[in-house]
């Protein structure tokens, strides 16, 4: 694993040249470029990053080409990292490496690796929050202005679709604070994870596009729906149920009123129906189903057994997962659902799980190109709890994952440690950089 460094030097942005590696601390719908943190490539990002106002931007000098970088700079940065020489008293001299530096060293390499696992997680709930928020925005503004509400969630999902294909390979994240509505975060949680699906069966980008604005709106048509039968429940009578299965006719109609494209009207329409011809409403099977649509199927159902109306029936995303693989061979189309577990991981972000080594851990991260050894905090009692580091199991020779366990399961100790959310919430972000094999 490479340790990217990081950034602590700020620059005024009229000394901004080629070759400098930037951070960029705006929303992440605020700039236009794929990722927040990238290296200056050409003049016109250079004038792209002038004009959204800053002032002054972070920039790390060890990942920049110097030789783009005012000699000014460079000088700056030099004398910054030897300053700790000048620190010495007169006639003091540098002694041999001792144990005490060793562990000065590695206090200093925990405290620098928790301050950049900090921002990261700091960064995605940010940028979900921004997210969900413009999903609210655009649910509240479909009965007066649906046409502006059409091209807010076209240029929202177009932001997403972006920042995914702006990476060579996507985490997908745990969030430790989703902020939102309900409704908004099961949208934005359907989108975030049905987008990740479509990137990697290698749909084209405006499909890709589509099938965001139609899973964010997929549940749009519940605004026509009283608020006690937005969710089926096992006590619904049968005309409560007919109301409740209206919601999708209801949002085809709003589709309509917005003048969405047909495929993203089509997720709409189709994300109750099931491969066998067994959903609602027209009780199609998946040959008549759109790949987004049978894409948005699947994902819905997983994120309404994580995260149903009642907190009290969840499921852990492992059950989840293995709920949908038990029961869902018939329902969904079983190359995406192979996919999909394959994409989540056999313990998705999320799932509380007990270590070969008899620790505590919980997911809190998925490489999607590598599923099999996710990311986890580890209970360990002698680390306080703001100081855990998270550890990637890929690069841990022997250690991995005994069994999947629910949250009521774990010991006090663990339970308050690890701190499992009731509602699980997804973003992505892109994979750290790792050593050639």
């Amino acid at each position: 694993m490479k340790a990217s460094a990081t950034a602590k030097e700020t620059i005024d942005v009229d000394a901004l040249r080629i070759g400098m590696f930037v951070h960029l601390d705006v929303g992440w719908m605020s700039h236009p470029f794929p990722l927040s943190s990238f290296k200056i490539a050409s003049a016109d990002q250079v004038a792209t990053i002038r004009s959204l106002g800053l002032q002054r931007v972070r920039w790390s000098p060890q990942q920049s080409e110097m030789t783009g970088v005012p000699e000014a700079h460079v000088r700056e940065f030099a004398a910054s990292a030897a300053a700790p020489l000048l620190d010495l008293l007169p006639g003091q001299t540098l002694a041999p490496t001792v144990t005490a530096d060793a562990e000065a060293v590695a206090r200093a390499e925990h405290r620098r690796q928790l301050a950049e696992q900090r921002a990261a997680l700091a960064l995605c709930e940010r940028q979900f929050a921004e997210a969900a928020h413009e999903c609210k925005e655009i649910a509240e503004m479909v009965v007066l202005k649906p046409q502006q509400a059409r091209a807010n969630a076209e240029a929202l999902s177009g932001a997403l679709v972006t920042k995914m294909l702006g990476a060579e390979e996507l985490c997908i994240r745990l969030l430790s604070d989703a902020a939102g509505d309900k409704a908004s975060t099961h949208s934005l949680n359907v989108a975030i994870i049905s987008l990740l699906m479509a990137r990697s069966f290698g749909l084209a980008e405006a499909e890709m596009i589509d099938l965001g604005v139609g899973s964010m709106l997929h549940d749009i048509g519940k605004i026509e729906v009283p608020d006690r039968l937005r969710h089926r429940e096992d006590h619904f009578t049968s005309a409560e149920l007919r109301a409740y299965e209206e919601h999708v006719a209801h949002g085809v109609a709003i589709a309509r009123r917005m003048g969405l494209s047909a495929g993203a009207t089509l997720v709409i329409a189709q994300h109750h129906e099931h491969a066998d011809g067994s959903g609602f409403p027209l009780r199609i099977n998946s040959d008549r189903m759109t790949a987004a649509a049978r894409i948005v199927s699947i994902v819905n159902r997983y994120d309404n057994l994580c995260n149903p109306n009642l907190s009290a029936k969840a499921l852990t995303p492992h059950e989840s997962l293995s709920l949908l693989f038990a029961q869902g061979k018939t329902k969904f189309d079983t190359a995406i659902l192979g996919a999909f577990i394959k994409m989540m991981g056999v313990y998705p972000p999320g799932s509380a799980v007990q270590l070969t080594d008899d620790r505590y851990a919980l997911v809190v991260g998925v490489n999607s190109m590598r599923p099999l050894k996710p990311r986890v905090m580890v209970h360990e009692a002698k680390v306080p709890r703001d100081e855990a580091l998270v550890l990637d199991l890929e690069e841990i020779p022997g250690l991995g994952i005994r069994r999947s366990i629910r949250p009521q399961q774990l010991p006090p100790a663990s339970l308050d440690y690890l701190a499992p959310r009731p509602r699980v919430a997804y973003f992505f972000e892109p994979a750290r950089e790792r050593e050639a094999d």
